[in-house]
């Protein structure tokens, strides 16, 4: 069990650090380059989406971590 947790979270990991590389050193930079209205609109919400899903990760490690935590005390 120990071994396919850690296997699913380096998983994760090594795709959330791929995404965002490919997205801010790849994607942003030539949609800025770009300066359409259209492509400044898809720089802007793929960073939100970034920033979203980077928030959510960081809530499900504090919830998995601390599962007690959301249901307050008891």
């Amino acid at each position: 069990m120990y071994a396919t947790k850690l296997t699913l979270l380096i998983t994760a990991i090594v795709l959330y650090v791929a995404g965002s590389t490919f997205w801010f050193f790849w994607q942003v930079p030539e949609l800025l380059s770009t300066g359409t209205d259209q492509t400044l609109v898809a720089a802007f919400a793929g960073s939100v989406a970034w920033m979203l899903l980077t928030f959510g990760f960081i809530i499900h490690i504090i919830k998995t971590a601390r599962p007690t935590a959301a249901g307050g005390r008891q």
